[in-house]
């Protein structure tokens, strides 16, 4: 069995590989299928993980990705958004070929996976939520899956909106079982983990299904790990949010999945502490931006003994 991993996200962290090691990090993150990346963590004993990108795309490139919004347009988007129209096949199956022909040339310890969602943004405090996607071709796919007569935006909402949002969190968990199946089938032991939206069901209105269609029971057959980007600066949240998370996880988690969070070095390093702190432990511990972490000894201490503190709570369990 793979042991809880530690370490920074960020390829640029492993251009200090040697201190990575030396400040206890067993592992890093990556974006996509990195050659060079592959061949470092080979070099210096870290387990490579990739951050595999699903549904998230140039908008100003591709602007036939974009969902649709209740009044029938294009829903609003600045530079940070995810998700895209999901009825645009020649997408997905560029997506699906970019997985398969990463899990066939590299091996990576685990992969996870990115942007598995429907549209929006949840990094900063006050979200934009928008309720999407109405193209004709989703509308369509939902009235033919569930055998409602809607055709319209307003009709959905307003007399559907529960077999709407269960329809999207059953979308979004096919295709997360369907990439997984693609993993195991090449990579058997492969991790296989899925970045989440960090709000708790309730929160929002509970956009984490209403709007991102994010189901911990639906995609728990497909997940190995999930981890929610715990941003605190950027969300405006207090430095023990990555704390309150681990311990109010059993009430949305399913019973035996496995929470590792990721945590933002913008933040520095008194999230780690409390994290640490926590009576349910992480699963081991990403840091997005982990480079500016490991740059320091003093800051680098901190992570490691981090580490420590929360393999001995694993241990005890």
């Amino acid at each position: 069995m793979t042991p809880p991993l530690f370490g920074p996200y960020g390829r640029n962290a492993l251009d200090h590989a040697d201190r990575l090691t030396r400040f206890g990090a067993n592992a890093t993150w990556f974006h996509m299928f990195d050659a060079e990346a592959f061949d470092l963590c080979t070099r210096h004993g870290l387990a490579p993980c990739v951050e595999f990108k699903t549904f998230r795309a140039d908008f100003n490139e591709h602007p036939e990705l974009l969902p649709i919004g209740v009044d029938g347009k294009p829903i609003r988007y600045g530079r940070l958004v995810q998700g895209v129209c999901l009825s645009q096949q020649d997408f997905l199956d560029k997506t699906e070929a970019a997985l398969i022909e990463g899990v066939q040339r590299f091996q990576p310890t685990g992969i996870w996976l990115d942007y598995l969602t429907y549209a929006g943004w949840f990094e900063v405090p006050d979200p934009d939520l928008q309720e999407s996607c109405f193209c004709p071709s989703c509308i369509a796919e939902f009235c033919q899956s569930t055998g409602i007569d809607a055709d319209t935006p307003a009709a959905i909402l307003a007399n559907h909106q529960a077999a709407w949002t269960r329809h999207k969190c059953e979308r979004i968990a096919a295709l997360g079982s369907h990439y997984a199946k693609i993993i195991r089938r090449h990579l058997p032991g492969c991790v296989i983990g899925a970045y989440m939206c960090p709000w708790t069901p309730q929160e929002f209105d509970g956009a984490l299904t209403r709007i991102f269609a994010q189901d911990y029971a639906l995609l728990a057959p497909s997940i190995n790990v999930f981890t929610p980007l715990l941003y605190g600066t950027k969300s405006g949240r207090p430095v023990d949010w990555g704390r309150q998370w681990l311990e109010a996880s059993s009430s949305f988690v399913p019973a035996g999945h496995r929470v590792q969070l990721i945590l933002d070095a913008l933040d520095g390093t008194e999230p780690l502490r409390e994290t640490a702190k926590s009576s349910v432990p992480s699963w081991g511990l990403q840091v997005f931006g982990g480079a500016a972490i490991f740059a320091e000894d003093k800051s680098a201490n901190i992570f490691q003994q981090t580490r420590h503190q929360i393999e001995e709570r694993l241990h005890t369990a």
